[in-house]
């Protein structure tokens, strides 16, 4: 699943050399997974809807709602603060929830194999 950004729909002049931002992206989101991995049970499918986001296949309006619900999942400002224990991430998983039931027909036996191997390796 090599999927540009510019394959998204996103303008590459905007956010710069995509290499870049896929660390960036990468990054964030490991970190708020190692984060959240005790309080959100269903983290392998939050990581694999990320790879249904990049993958082509996935329509326009689905990578859309997957990575809106992925910029306020790892964005450190929301409704409840993360740093709350026992509730922090109450609002985030009630987010992806929607989300995951609103994708689950667009995610592949591929994109939960992806982030198997994502989550194990403790890369994404």
């Amino acid at each position: 699943m090599n999927t540009t950004f510019e394959d998204l729909g996103f303008d590459p002049e905007i956010l710069g050399p995509e290499e870049e931002q896929k660390k960036t992206i990468r990054q964030k989101l490991m970190t708020t997974v190692r984060k959240a991995a005790r309080q959100v049970p269903f983290m392998e499918d939050v990581v694999a809807g990320y790879f249904c986001a990049l993958d082509p296949a996935t329509p326009s309006k689905v990578r859309a709602t997957v990575l809106a619900s992925l910029a306020y999942f790892v964005l450190p400002l929301d409704v409840i603060p993360d740093f709350l224990i026992g509730i922090g991430f109450g609002d985030d998983a009630t987010v992806l929830l929607a989300t995951l039931a609103m994708i689950r027909s667009h995610m592949r036996p591929d994109h939960y194999q992806a982030a198997k191997d994502a989550l194990k390796d403790g890369e994404i």
